[in-house]
């Protein structure tokens, strides 16, 4: 699901709508999520999270993850359904 990976996210009520999305595209596509027990996801995201910042500064974003806002966590959310911890 595109929307999941292009939609922004800059406040409460985005997040929200985001948490919606990730919940359909886990229920619609579930072959593309490598974390799907709890454990596995959030175990991704805490290890996602260690690294966020070499990923926004990599890829060129400029954003600090010590200054988390709604965005950073949905970051973490979308990394978490993949990432290898």
């Amino acid at each position: 699901m595109e929307e999941l990976y292009t939609f922004k996210v800059k406040t409460r009520e985005d997040f929200i709508k985001f948490l919606n999305l990730l919940l359909k595209d886990y229920y619609e596509d579930p072959a593309s999520w490598e974390n799907k027990p709890l454990p596995e996801f959030l175990r991704a995201m805490g290890a996602f999270s260690e690294s966020m910042q070499g990923y926004y500064n990599n890829t060129k974003q400029n954003v600090d993850a010590d200054e988390p806002n709604w965005g950073t966590f949905a970051d973490m959310f979308r990394a978490a359904k993949v990432y290898e911890a």
